[in-house]
């Protein structure tokens, strides 16, 4: 949960860049998606470890300015092992100075990345002995699945991929 947190976390941070990033407004929908469901989800999952007596690894002040989250001496490439599918240092920075087209491009082939990074996550925790136990948690990763396989779906029919 720890480590799905900071995964969304990043997930949501590349949507915010969509305002300024790109005019494509099917890309723009889907991003608003992404970013609702993703802050959702780390609202759920930051209540899960709050009820069990866990810290949560990854500190969300002011969920509003989420840019804030990436700042130089914090880069999570270095300082962190990636959780599957994270963008790297450099894959961030490309997305955040590309514009128009090419913004939506590497947005899309990111975001398909990071999605299947999290389909990763929830297969290694059902591949765990006991893990997926807790009636509460197999209900979260399954939905997890669910949605970023259908997210995905979408993301490689706008990038004109046959799923």
């Amino acid at each position: 949960m720890q480590g799905m947190i900071m995964h969304h976390a990043q997930a949501v941070e590349m949507t915010a860049l969509m305002e300024s990033h790109t005019q494509n407004k099917d890309l723009r929908r889907l991003g608003a998606r992404i970013s609702h469901t993703q802050l959702d989800e780390i609202n759920f999952m930051k209540r899960w470890l709050e009820v069990r007596g866990e810290p949560v690894s990854t500190p969300m002040p002011g969920m509003g300015n989420m840019g804030s989250m990436h700042m130089p001496g914090m880069d999570m490439s270095s300082h962190h092992k990636l959780m599957p599918g994270m963008l790297t240092a450099k894959q961030m920075d490309a997305l955040r100075k590309a514009k128009g087209p090419e913004f939506d491009s590497l947005f899309l082939k990111g975001m398909i990345q990071h999605h299947i990074g999290a389909l990763v996550m929830v297969k290694d925790l059902f591949d765990t002995a006991g893990g997926g136990q807790d009636a509460e948690l197999f209900t979260f990763a399954t939905d997890v699945d669910s949605g970023q396989r259908a997210e995905i779906r979408i993301m490689e029919t706008m990038r004109g991929e046959k799923p």
